[in-house]
């Protein structure tokens, strides 16, 4: 990727300012008309999930009091397996964005939601919801671009440590729940600094967030495998094991969001003074879709629906299939790249990525293009369009 700003050929050069702010209009209507219609067939959806995620996880944690024989192992981890990621995706993580407050149960609400996750639900909703969700793929300030620890675009600066990046996806999807907790701590930045170390903020989240992984730990590998008794260290090993298929699993998804080939990044200064239309646009451009069917959606915590999700972060996760034909028809009709393919596809493009930017730029993408300069006495043209408008050197 190369930020929009800095392409040869932009992607919306042919908007108007006014096309922009009628994409934002429309978009608006879209999501106007699911609030309206939220009701109690949302509520039993969710409800239902969560009903099925319990006992699924409890059902699976009673067959592996059995794990002492393989099959009980098999059928008590695989179950659990799943469960995991339905807690995490489709339960945990929208909750977390508020997209079922509006029922007013305080059991399923933002506010209360504790998921089962190394990270504590506060912090987390900080890095996610106020931090990428806000400056989703700008340079410099969605710190989820690459996760502070991969170059993932050609306009982040490369430096040799990254040689190791692939390495360092691999051992980051293996424990993601723990590099997601380190993460939302922004614990490598701040460790380098003795004030920032002693910060009483850093030292209370931290806090928690040791608490938590305390209590995660103790529930996965001490009070469940003490239940099973003589199947103890089977056990432990099902626990451990579902905890790295639902890691591997969500890293996977949440790759897919923003680094899959054909996804736009964007400068610092091209949001400063957004309006509602350019942030909907920026969302479009930045998010990619995984196809599928019914059950991946579901199992993907319908963030295969990632477009939709990034424009309207806090709609039921079930209506986004609904929105989906609508949201596409107006990259159509705008003329916009609807980035979407299937999970095989979209991992394999995510890794590439990664593999290619640990090398420094190579051709003519080694020499970083000029950040095109805007001029605001420009009027009634697109900020993107008054960028192409004007040399780099004026």
């Amino acid at each position: 990727m190369t930020t929009l700003q800095r392409k040869d050929v932009n992607p919306i050069a042919h908007l108007t300012p006014e096309d922009i702010e009628q994409i934002g209009i429309e978009l608006d209507a879209i999501r106007d008309e699911v609030v309206e219609s939220r009701g109690e067939s949302d509520a039993r959806y969710i409800r239902r999930v969560i009903s099925v995620q319990r006992r699924l996880e409890l059902g699976s944690r009673a067959v592996l009091l059995f794990s002492l024989f393989p099959p009980a192992w098999l059928v008590g981890t695989a179950g659990l397996s799943i469960a995991k990621i339905l807690e995490n995706m489709e339960i945990g993580h929208n909750i977390m964005h508020g997209q079922w407050d509006w029922m007013r149960d305080p059991k399923i609400h933002s506010t209360k939601w504790e998921w089962d996750n190394a990270s504590p639900s506060e912090q987390w909703k900080h890095s996610h919801n106020e931090l990428h969700h806000t400056y989703t793929n700008v340079i410099g300030r969605d710190n989820d671009l690459g996760y502070g620890i991969m170059r993932v675009d050609e306009d982040q600066p490369w430096t040799p440590a990254y040689l190791g990046q692939p390495l360092y996806n691999f051992i980051n999807a293996c424990f993601f729940e723990y590099g997601i907790a380190a993460y939302d701590l922004e614990l490598g930045r701040n460790l380098k600094t003795k004030k920032r170390r002693r910060a009483p903020e850093f030292r209370a989240a931290l806090k928690k967030t040791r608490n938590k992984i305390g209590r995660q730990l103790l529930k996965d590998y001490v009070v469940h495998p003490a239940l099973s008794g003589p199947s103890f260290l089977h056990t432990i090993a099902a626990n451990a094991v579902a905890n790295l298929v639902r890691n591997l699993w969500t890293h996977s998804v949440i790759m897919c969001g923003h680094f899959p080939n054909g996804v736009e990044t964007f400068e610092r200064t091209s949001i400063e003074g957004e309006t509602r239309g350019e942030w909907y646009v920026r969302q479009m451009l930045g998010s990619a879709n995984i196809s599928g069917s019914k059950l991946m959606h579901i199992m993907t915590g319908n963030l295969s629906h990632q477009i939709e999700h990034h424009l309207f972060p806090d709609l039921p996760s079930n209506r986004y299939a609904e929105i989906a034909p609508k949201v596409r028809a107006l990259f159509e009709k705008y003329q916009l790249n609807y980035v979407t393919g299937p999970l095989p596809k979209q991992v394999a493009s995510a890794w590439a990525k990664v593999f290619r930017l640990a090398l420094p730029n190579r051709g003519p993408a080694s020499v970083r293009p000029p950040r095109k300069q805007l001029d605001p006495s420009l009027p009634k043209v697109a900020r993107w369009q008054r960028a192409e408008a004007k040399p780099a050197n004026t």
